[in-house]
């Protein structure tokens, strides 16, 4: 059977990951001369409680390649073919570390996707791969799979501030917005594994609302979009969008996801995110 591997920017579920035997590494986050691991030794609610009485921004790093080796190493035996999905190579070094690792083990056969995307729809993608593993899918059709409906993943989102972006390096294409005399709330996007703006409003009330219609202007409503809700600290928020949403759609159990540390750390506190998929399509939209 063949095994996903994935990284804690999946979202992924402890009950997922335990269900599917899905290892996952964890993202590192610096405060000044301290490292963490996340999701051994600080979670959420460490990492925002930090973050309030921090004199500095938290700064991350993607896992070492020594992460993935010790993970390959426990597969060695199995001779099973290893399929590590990731966030984009834009914004996090993960996949050239799992590349770097499984250079070590050239008697397995290991896939490195780069699926452009992050947070729970790259969370999706592992638990579909899984399933699709559990079913006796191989490795070919899993990574074609997983390519193919990464390039229709939309994922839009607010933040607080784009103070974290742009010290983090992570603003790509919003970047123009910068040092604007306007009162705007961008709507942005992850486009092509980069930040960048799609739309903006002058409040956040128009901007929640304009997200609304974003989503249901372009999801599938046949039940193949696997639409989730992401939020960094306003959990109530996250559900009001997630109940709006799921009702207009006709999808009663809508995911409603805590971002981890690692992606808190570059978009802040307060970030509101959809994520979803589009039908074939509409790839070129």
């Amino acid at each position: 059977m063949v095994r996903i591997i994935t990284d804690t920017t999946a979202c992924l579920s402890p009950e997922i990951a335990s269900r599917y035997s899905i290892p996952i590494v964890p993202q590192v986050i610096n405060f000044g001369m301290e490292s963490f691991f996340e999701g051994v030794n600080m979670d959420v609610d460490d990492f925002l409680n930090r973050l309030k009485t921090s004199a500095e921004l938290p700064k991350t790093a993607a896992p070492a390649p020594e992460f993935f080796i010790k993970e390959f190493q426990h597969l060695v035996g199995t001779g099973e073919p290893i399929v590590c999905i990731h966030p984009s190579k834009e914004i996090s070094g993960t996949v050239r570390s799992a590349t770097i690792a499984a250079m070590v083990f050239p008697q397995l056969d290991i896939r490195v996707i780069d699926t452009r995307l992050v947070a729970s729809p790259l969370g999706t993608l592992v638990q579909l791969a899984a399933e699709w593993a559990a079913a006796g899918l191989d490795a070919d059709t899993i990574v074609s799979r997983v390519q193919e409906m990464s390039q229709r993943c939309r994922i839009y989102f607010l933040v607080d501030t784009l103070e974290y972006l742009a010290r983090g390096g992570r603003i790509g294409g919003a970047a123009a917005l910068l040092g604007s005399v306007l009162q705007i709330k961008p709507i942005l996007r992850l486009h092509d594994g980069k930040v960048d703006q799609y739309e903006r409003e002058r409040t956040q009330k128009r901007a929640i609302a304009r997200l609304k219609e974003i989503v249901l202007e372009q999801i599938p409503r046949n039940g193949d979009g696997y639409m989730s809700i992401m939020y960094a600290g306003n959990k109530a928020a996250g559900q009001a969008l997630a109940d709006e949403l799921g009702r207009e759609i006709g999808q009663p159990e809508v995911p409603v996801v805590s971002m981890p540390p690692a992606i808190i750390a570059h978009g802040g506190p307060g970030i509101l995110a959809v994520g979803f998929f589009v039908k074939n399509q509409a790839l070129a939209t």
